[in-house]
């Protein structure tokens, strides 16, 4: 049986041009960015690859958040 995971993504734009599918709706990722970007310098943000890896991502190099193919906001 054939299962189709519908889990949310988003894609971050990053400023030296590379992209980085993280899980989590736009919203989702957003916020995080957000709460990285409040707290002190430096401070990342803790997202999760397509594989359940941790990624900690610098918000100050993130240029653009694009919904991922499986997130209905899209």
């Amino acid at each position: 049986m054939t299962t189709i995971d519908a889990s949310p993504s988003t894609r971050l734009v990053l400023s030296t041009g590379a992209n980085l599918e993280v899980a989590g709706s736009l919203r989702e990722v957003a916020k995080l960015l957000q709460d990285a970007v409040r707290s002190s310098p430096g401070t990342l943000a803790w997202l999760t690859d397509p594989q359940g890896d941790a990624v900690g991502i610098n918000p100050a190099h993130v240029v653009t958040v694009v919904a991922g193919e499986g997130d209905p906001e899209r």
